[in-house]
């Protein structure tokens, strides 16, 4: 069979057989026909979807397609990868590394830093926080090196191989790259239009023991949701009851507006809050920072020391100085303005498909109609020189038909012809 999936014999699509039918048709006992697909889901030629059997997947997309950033061309359009930037933004870069060039302790930024940043650079990051709606002290904030690395130091430092972390069904795939590489169980919740499903979430606690929940309440990567204040409230019940660590991921908060108190404010003592500068300043400037309890302190540097010992100092100054001078809080404001321009001209192009997002976030999430396969409309589009991703990096157990457009990577000309590209192949695969 993988063979036939290989030389295109059963093309990309193909339903194949039930495993009753597989086993029948083969001679074979139900459970050896039930190892076979198995064995070619992980060779990454079939996938398995709930209530409609097993179908051939398209092979020519490459692996981690959606997750491991591949090299585009410059002709090829990237609604796969968000890196949005400002026309002026080099410019800032260029000033700032003039003005620390010319001034201040050079031969400081050459020596080892404190793990979790220096005690004013802590401060400035503090009161960044607090701006957002996290009230702070500098003690309980550590810098990182961006987002990612503050989930990774999170992770390291305070949950074990075979915990149970309750996640999104549908969440971030760079925690669920982390939780592969350091052996976490992810238990997946439903989820709604407005927030995790938490009686889900409180049967979960009931019958297994849950270490941990992975949480983005606000601007949800990819399903763009902003979730209530009672939503959250109840979420820190829940957590509070069956003793749970919330983990709350706020890398895309910056672009709603005002949105209710996060749950490191309503739960200081069990929250690990972590954002960064990657998406509201630039993704090349890795850094991000780390709220949490005191008595979390010390392990949580001791994981920075054990990965990267700290955050690169000219990087950090930079950084430091934008937060203070007001440089970050002007390009955010910008920066909301710009996805909810792209918003509205992917809405545009995209109107009776039934898209999901919020209307000032950088992604959308498109359903595709029934009977028709992401892979294959992810490869056609692929041809047409459009890069998105499908769901499949996105979801933990169940993988549903959708695509994940992020917004924030091309012009505005760029994106309104990708999008109508995106809009066109899904209608011509609707109507095969």
């Amino acid at each position: 069979m993988a063979a036939d999936i290989r030389s295109g014999r059963l093309p990309s699509g193909t339903r194949l057989p039930t495993h009753r039918k597989l086993a029948a048709a083969e001679e074979l006992a139900v459970v050896t026909a039930s190892r076979v697909y198995a064995e070619l889901e992980a060779m990454g030629l079939v996938s398995g979807e709930r209530g409609r059997g097993t179908f051939v997947r398209d092979t020519t997309l490459s692996p981690g397609h959606g997750v491991d950033q591949q090299a585009l061309g410059a002709d090829v359009a990237d609604l796969n990868f968000n890196y949005p930037s400002l026309p002026g933004q080099p410019e800032l870069l260029r000033r700032a590394l003039r003005d620390l060039a010319s001034g201040g302790d050079l031969a400081a930024l050459l020596r080892y830093q404190p793990h979790g940043g220096r005690s004013h650079e802590r401060a400035s990051a503090a009161g960044y926080l607090e701006k957002h709606g996290l009230p702070v002290s500098a003690n309980r904030v550590l810098l990182v090196n961006g987002s990612q690395h503050g989930l990774a130091v999170t992770v390291m430092a305070l949950l074990q191989p075979g915990d149970v972390v309750a996640v999104d069904a549908v969440t971030y795939p760079g925690f669920k790259v982390l939780a592969e590489t350091l052996r976490l169980e992810l238990a997946p919740l439903p989820a709604g239009g407005d927030g995790t499903d938490l009686d889900a979430l409180d049967r979960l606690c009931a019958t297994r023991r849950v270490r941990a929940v992975y949480a983005m309440p606000t601007l949800h990567n990819p399903l763009g949701w902003v979730t209530t204040d009672a939503h959250r409230d109840r979420l820190v019940g829940i957590a509070r009851r069956h003793g749970l660590l919330i983990v709350e991921d706020a890398a895309y908060a910056y672009l709603a507006d005002r949105p209710p108190a996060s749950l490191a404010a309503r739960a200081p003592e069990l929250t690990v809050h972590v954002t960064g500068l990657s998406k509201s300043v630039a993704t090349g400037l890795r850094v991000g920072f780390v709220a949490a309890p005191t008595e979390f302190m010390p392990v949580l540097e001791r994981a920075i020391r054990a990965t990267t010992w700290n955050t690169p100092a000219v990087m950090t100054a930079i950084a430091c100085r934008w937060l203070d001078d007001g440089t970050v809080a002007r390009l955010e404001t910008a920066k909301r303005a710009d996805a909810r321009a792209r918003q509205t001209i992917a809405r545009d192009v995209l109107a009776g498909l039934p898209v999901v997002g919020h209307p000032a976030s950088y992604f959308l999430w498109l359903p595709l109609p029934e009977d028709v396969r992401a892979d294959r409309v992810v490869a056609d589009l692929a041809h047409q020189r459009v890069s998105v991703s499908t769901a499949e990096p996105f979801a933990v157990g169940h993988v549903p038909q959708a695509l994940r457009l992020a917004l924030g990577s091309t012009d505005f000309d760029v994106l309104r012809g990708a999008v109508g590209t995106v809009a066109r192949v899904v209608d011509d695969h609707a109507n095969l």
